[in-house]
Formats: structure tokens, sequence, C-alpha cells
């Protein structure tokens, strides 16, 4: 059973699987902080939902990626490349997963449901595919991969809230939830790119072209710092829209021009040290702005 449970946890990508739920749960609260009540139930509901739907997208990615795991060092070892799962098996919890995660956040409100389903369709089945075959994967990676924010803060509310938001209070359920999602999506480039720097020797040995010129070049590097800096900008857009109060707006900065160093750093440098550093940095970065906005949110 112990065995079963430790194959799960590496089909469904634990880790990862768990910081997307983790953004989603605190757009749902910023969502219900906009309505001045937070329903306990639906967080725990949203919770097990993005759980699942997360767990399935990471599956079917696995499933189709199941030849070329095999031949890299970091994932040689997770259980369909390993033998210690068929691919059927994976298939089953996989579509399992996806319809009752999709259920379940139907059961909030049907938005959440939509587009939970389109998340898990165009990170396994386009996003996967284009990894080997174009540096523009991280960018059709970067919008399944902020979604979460935008189905947690929607799932937020009812069917009749939303409807009732749009008559007359539009900026709610728009401006919110798409800020949200702009942070999210611009952290995605810098945090990926450092990411498939550090990996490059490992991503080359099953033929992954997610560095902007596929090469570890000073473009390369260019891009990675020209998109830490765009993070200062796009975080500060809480507080310029008025529901991010000024520790928003301080946190966003010092954040941002930390980031912005070591993006420097690795333009300058053009080493492992320094693309380790931004990675680290993105680990961290965007969970702490999350919480900030969410204790520092000021309700439109």
């Amino acid at each position: 059973m112990m065995a079963f449970v430790g194959d799960f946890k590496q089909l469904v990508k634990m880790r990862l699987t768990m910081t997307v739920v983790f953004s989603a749960s605190i757009a749902f609260l910023i969502g219900s902080k906009q309505q001045g009540d937070i329903q306990w139930l639906n967080w725990v509901i949203l919770t097990l939902g993005g759980f699942l739907v997360t767990g399935s997208a990471n599956g079917f990615n696995e499933i189709i990626e199941r030849d070329l795991d095999k031949l890299m060092k970091r994932t040689a070892d997770r259980p369909i490349p390993a033998g210690r799962m068929t691919t059927g098996q994976a298939l089953v919890l996989s579509l399992l997963m996806g319809i009752a995660g999709t259920y379940t956040l139907v059961s909030l409100n049907f938005i959440a449901g939509l587009l939970s389903v389109f998340s898990i369709l165009l990170y396994a089945f386009i996003y996967t595919p284009l990894k080997q075959k174009s540096p523009i994967a991280v960018f059709v990676g970067a919008f399944p991969g902020a979604l979460p924010p935008l189905i947690g803060y929607y799932a937020a509310f009812s069917q009749n809230d939303l409807a009732a938001f749009s008559q007359h209070n539009a900026a709610a359920i728009v401006i919110i939830p798409l800020v949200l999602f702009a942070i999210q999506f611009v952290w995605q480039f810098p945090h990926f790119w450092a990411i498939a720097w550090v990996l490059d020797d490992d991503y080359k040995r099953a033929g992954f072209r997610l560095l902007p010129t596929g090469k570890k070049d000073a473009v390369s590097a260019f891009m990675v710092f020209f998109s830490t800096l765009l993070m200062i900008p796009v975080s500060l857009l809480p507080y310029y829209f008025g529901f991010g109060g000024i520790t928003v707006a301080a946190v966003s900065v010092t954040g941002g021009l930390l980031f912005c160093w070591y993006g420097l750093l690795l333009l300058m440098k053009r080493d492992l040290a320094s693309a380790r550093k931004v990675m680290f940095t993105s680990f961290f970065i965007l969970p702490v702005l999350q919480l900030i906005l969410l204790f520092d949110f000021n309700a439109l």
C-alpha cells in the first residue's frame, strides 16, 4: 500500500500539485473577502477539486512523456518509466481524477468547472507535445499554469453572486481575477526558464526545448532578466487598481528588485549558480505575494 501511495504521489507530481492548489485556495479566500464572507466548506471542496484536476493533468503529462522520462535522470524513477505502474493504470487514475475534479468544481460554479477542463486539455495535450518542438511551449504552458488563481477566485462565488456582481460591480469579477491571472502568468517565465537553464543537460536528453533560444546564451539570459523585470509592474497592479494596500506595493517592489538582481547576475555571468538563485527566488516570491495580497486586500 505504501509503495502505491509513493507512486501515486510521483504520478500527480505532489509538490507541483500542492503549489497549484495553494495558489487556487488563496485566490478563493481573496474572492471570499471581496464578498465579506468565507464559506469554509466551499474552500475544502475547491481544494479537493483543484487537487484532483491538477493531479489528472500531471498524470496525462507523465503518460504522454513516459518514453522521454526514461531518458532523464530526474524522471527515470517515476512509476511509469520505472515499470511500477502500467500506462493503463495511470490512464484510469488520471481519467477518474479529471472527471471527479471537474464535477467537484462544477458543484461550486460552472465557470470554475469549465476552466478546469480547459486547463487539463491545454496543459496535457497542447503544452506537453510542444516541449519537444519549440520554446514557445513555455508561453503556451503559462496559460494553464496561470488558471488556478482564476479558478479559485471564481469558485468563491455562486452563479447567482456572479450574476449580481456583473450588474453592480463588474470590476470585482473582471479586474481582480485577471490581475491574479496576470501575476501568475508573468511569474512563470523566469521560473521555468531558470529551471530549464539549471536542468538543460537533462532536458537535452529528452529533446526538450524550453530556453528562449534553445541554448544557454546571452539572449536566453536577457529574456530571463527581462521577465524578472516585468514582475515589478505586474505585481503592483493590485495596488494600482485599489484592491491591494501599501504593504502589497512595498513587498512587490522589494521582492521584484531582488528577483531582478538575480536575473541581472544571470545576464552578466550566464552560470549555473546565478540560474539557481533565480529559480529558488521564484519558488517563494509568488506565494509571498499571494499571501500578502490576501492579508492586505481591500474589497472593490
